[in-house]
């Protein structure tokens, strides 16, 4: 039997797109970006070296395509911990899926896909970011508050998840917390700071 006969019997004809990206992001997370091309891809599919072509145009196309699913990913993390605890819950999800998923993590900011030229991932990703910035809409009148605030929640939770990806964080800082409590903690004490300074003018105008 030949070597595609036997591929093709190895993958069970169902979404194909799909279970190229899966495999896709296995090879990302287990090995590196630079070991994921389509020919390695097609060959751990089970599929003919031209089958990824049907779907994936090149290389770019195939990461744009797992920059795109990681920002849905993240954006139904964010929901989903929007309901349970807020905005609060936003930013720890926010860390949390980047720890989870780093090298789709780094896809997604790293610059290596033009986002520009990926109409699909620019709408999925600003759909993400629309999230946050709609939480904290509901929480500022003026609009652009909203938008510089939501610049800031941003800033600061994807700061903090870079800090802790590199591991710039030692275990000294931590004091025995678990990761979820050290982010946790760190983002309710500089909601608080941002807090306290924003009630310092108002206190200062009431005395004067």
């Amino acid at each position: 039997m030949s070597t595609y006969k036997r591929r093709k019997r190895r993958y069970h004809h169902g979404d194909l797109p799909a279970a190229l990206l899966r495999t896709a992001g296995k090879i990302l997370e287990k090995e590196s970006l630079e070991a994921l091309t389509l020919r390695t891809l097609a060959r751990r599919t089970g599929v003919s070296h031209a089958a990824p072509y049907r779907h994936f145009r090149d290389r770019e196309s195939l990461l744009a395509a797992l920059a795109a699913e990681g920002f849905a990913m993240l954006g139904e993390a964010q929901r989903e911990a929007a309901a349970a605890a807020g905005l609060r819950g936003m930013g720890e999800a926010y860390v949390r899926f980047a720890l989870e998923q780093p090298q789709r993590f780094r896809l997604m900011f790293g610059g290596e896909v033009p986002i520009g030229r990926h109409p699909a991932l620019r709408e999925v990703a600003t759909r993400a970011f629309g999230a946050l910035s709609g939480a904290l809409a509901a929480r500022v009148p003026e609009a652009r508050g909203a938008g510089d605030q939501s610049i800031a929640a941003w800033a600061l939770v994807h700061g903090l998840a870079q800090l802790l990806l590199e591991g710039r964080v030692d275990a000294a800082a931590r004091r025995g917390r678990s990761e979820a409590q050290f982010i946790r903690d760190v983002l309710a004490a500089v909601r608080f700071a941002a807090g306290a300074a924003s009630q310092a003018p108002a206190a200062a105008a009431q005395s004067a």
